[in-house]
């Protein structure tokens, strides 16, 4: 096929893809068309969202496909985005399948299809490759007849970009893998410089002299998004923010997305909306995968207002006319936030992008930041655990004392690193040297920390807000949109309105989270020298409790990371907090009223502890029978941990010795709940001590 019909085959494919005969090229995308299917060479695309980055690899896949090339791979990293992938190739007539953790009961029908060469794309989740029977049994096979590989969203491959993900660095193994003279396409919205440094030289891993030699081929074009009318509003807290949105969310065009920093957040600020009258839902990480399906289908359908999100709606969801982006809380980097913006107004001539930042954003980035950087120390207790037999993770989690979701990714970090390898049955060591880069991860770190500041900077800014975005992504094209509130003028309101601020502050003030009873012994106990397992006895069992919040809730939330921030000193409840307590007391409904009042022992708020037990006791008008003690020593390691190795340093750790235990419920109150196994414990021994029921009662619930 010479040039002149590449190009002409490559443009009847892509009116058949947008459904229009007088469809062009934008700049940029038949060139990397014939980079992939000329050339054969490997090519980073960085262009902004809705520029058309899917039309460059299904294009050339239905082109190489004509050639006899086998099907292009390509890794897809979220569900949503696999889905309009899909719908998007089904437009064009390309026969494209997918294998990811929703699917299993697919699998060997779409294996049965690769086998029959009756798929032209294959999408796979980066968390696939690892997968033992899938990288042993399917991979070589599938590597060995590869047309192309592409990557989306290759800023996770960068240990810089926003949205780093472990598993994608095993990309860089796989493409060294590849036989010569396969394209690879690798394509993203947002990455700065040296992002976009990073994936290149990661997608130039090739063995081949001649192939290196070619280079990566980088294309790079402008981001702005003219279509999109960005502003911040800064308000004092949570209850002006979502007064305002309760305010003004029905005068924001067409139907949009609210985002927030946490689960917590999204649930709460959905419930207040609908029961005002909006058509929202929450979408986090937690949702159902087939209700995830459903919203995203009725948020295209224009049949919500909204979807209150995570980021978990993000990468890769089309909806072409979203009408508004809203956040409540910044997202920690201008990077991130042009991503999650980009959903909006992809053809449509205006679309509306509103940030009202939030006093914890901080503390809330601080959070995540840490909790996904590896510690030496845990990483070496783990490949001190492992060897040649597998292991799988629970077990490994009753060996190492590290909570399941850090432990697999930390998991996935040495893995990638190569000291440790998921196989049939779990995990190995494989004996090769690790030596933690501190250097690495102490750039990566500061890195982070500039961003933070940088988005604190947009935030500030009196300059275009669109071009300080671009800046942001080293995009050399940028200049003042014209249209933001710095630029035009503010034009969104500000006021709210009286039954919206009441309205607000009565859904941060609601109180009371259920806290669920432990039922079963973690899995391993008897390994740590705890000699239970299976169901927890009936007659040993707490009941169910009551936190008068989850630290991370909008509201009460607030109050209580202020009162358990490090350095906070230790001291008497206060009548506002205790006020809190005794409503959340009054709307618990249970069965039988408890007789009694117990306090457990605090190293580090006894004088909370007990203020609040007393207080309680005092208006509830039950007596307060006194304190558990310690035992043994009292507890040993650290609130949270994992489920095994917290159980081992509780058990037997508390004593009711010396108290008058009555034969009836009793309320136990403590400052916070983690993993439930203080109050587990403690139920436990007052239970074996005459009580016929425990119902825990704390401050914050941690989680």
């Amino acid at each position: 096929m010479d040039l002149v019909d590449t190009r002409t085959a490559a443009l009847g494919a892509l009116r058949e893809l947008v459904g229009r005969s007088d469809a062009e090229f934008h700049d940029g995308q038949y060139e990397a068309i014939e980079a992939l299917v000329e050339g054969r060479r490997r090519a980073l695309v960085v262009q902004r969202t809705g520029w058309g980055k899917s039309a460059v690899y299904f294009v050339a896949t239905l082109l190489l496909r004509r050639q006899g090339a086998g099907p292009t791979v390509l890794v897809s990293p979220l569900l949503a985005l696999m889905r309009d992938q899909i719908a998007a190739a089904e437009r064009a007539g390309v026969r494209a399948v997918a294998i990811n953790s929703t699917n299993a009961h697919e699998w060997t029908d779409v294996l049965a299809q690769l086998d029959r060469d009756e798929v032209d794309v294959l999408l796979v989740s980066p968390e696939r490759l690892n997968n033992p029977s899938f990288r042993e049994q399917q991979l070589p096979t599938l590597v060995a007849r590869m047309g192309m590989l592409v990557v989306d969203e290759a800023h996770c491959i960068s240990d810089w970009g926003h949205d780093f993900r472990p598993d994608y660095r095993r990309l860089r193994d796989l493409i060294s893998q590849m036989p010569a003279g396969v394209p690879v396409l690798a394509t993203t919205a947002t990455a700065n410089s040296r992002v976009v440094a990073d994936v290149a030289e990661q997608l130039g891993a090739v063995t081949d002299a001649d192939s290196a030699a070619s280079g990566v081929l980088t294309i790079r074009g402008p981001l702005a998004r003219t279509s999109l009318r960005l502003g911040v509003l800064r308000l004092p807290g949570s209850a002006q923010r979502l007064a305002w949105l309760l305010s003004h969310l029905n005068d924001l065009p067409g139907s949009g997305i609210i985002y927030t920093l946490t689960v917590a957040a999204a649930v709460d600020t959905a419930r207040l909306l609908r029961e005002h009258g909006h058509e929202v839902h929450a979408y986090t990480g937690q949702t159902d995968t087939d209700e995830r399906a459903d919203l995203e289908g009725r948020l295209k359908r224009n049949e919500v207002k909204a979807l209150v999100a995570t980021s978990a709606l993000g990468m890769g969801f089309d909806k072409p006319d979203l009408g508004f982006v809203l956040h409540l809380g910044a997202p920690s980097s201008p990077v991130a936030y042009y991503q999650q913006v980009g959903r909006a107004g992809r053809a449509s001539e205006s679309a509306d992008v509103l940030l009202l930042p939030g006093t914890e954003d901080r503390d809330i980035w601080h959070y995540f930041a840490t909790a996904s950087m590896p510690d030496r120390e845990r990483a070496e207790r783990v490949i001190s655990a492992l060897g040649e037999t597998p292991i799988s993770t629970p077990a490994l989690e009753s060996m190492v004392d590290i909570r399941r979701t850090p432990l697999e990714l930390l998991l996935k970090v040495l893995d990638v690193d190569g000291a440790v390898r998921r196989v049939q049955g779990g995990w190995v060591a494989t004996g090769q040297p690790w030596v933690y880069d501190a250097e690495r991860y102490e750039r990566i770190a500061a890195e982070r920390r500039a961003e933070q500041q940088h988005m604190i900077d947009y935030e500030q800014t009196d300059g275009c807000r669109m071009e300080f975005l671009q800046r942001s992504l080293d995009d050399d094209t940028a200049a003042p949109c014209g249209r933001c509130d710095n630029c035009a003028g503010v034009w969104f309101p500000s006021g709210i309105g009286s039954s919206a601020a009441d309205a607000a502050g009565q859904s941060l003030d609601r109180v009371g989270v259920p806290i669920e009873a432990r039922r079963q012994w973690p899995s391993g106990a008897d390994r740590v020298g705890v000699p239970v397992k299976g169901r927890i006895p009936a007659d040993e069992q707490a009941g169910e409790g009551r936190a008068l919040a989850r630290l991370t809730d909008l509201g009460w939330g607030t109050t209580l990371r202020e009162l358990f921030a490090a350095g906070a000193p230790d001291a008497p409840v206060s009548p506002q907090v205790l006020g809190a307590c005794v409503r959340v007391l009054a709307g618990w409904g249970w069965e039988r009223r408890p007789v009694a009042v117990i306090g457990m022992p605090s190293r580090s708020h006894p004088l909370l502890v007990d203020s609040l037990a007393r207080g309680i006791a005092e208006i509830g008008r039950l007596p307060y029978i006194g304190s558990l003690d310690f035992a043994n020593g009292g507890p040993s390691g650290q609130p949270g941990g994992n489920s095994v190795f917290r159980l081992a340093g509780l058990w037997e750790r508390f004593t009711a010795d010396g108290l008058e235990v009555p034969d009836g419920p009793v309320l136990l109150v403590d400052d916070q709940a983690d993993s439930r196994w203080t109050l587990t414990m403690a139920a436990r021994e007052l239970r074996q001590a005459g009580a016929s029921e425990v119902l825990p009662f704390v401050l914050a619930l941690r989680g």
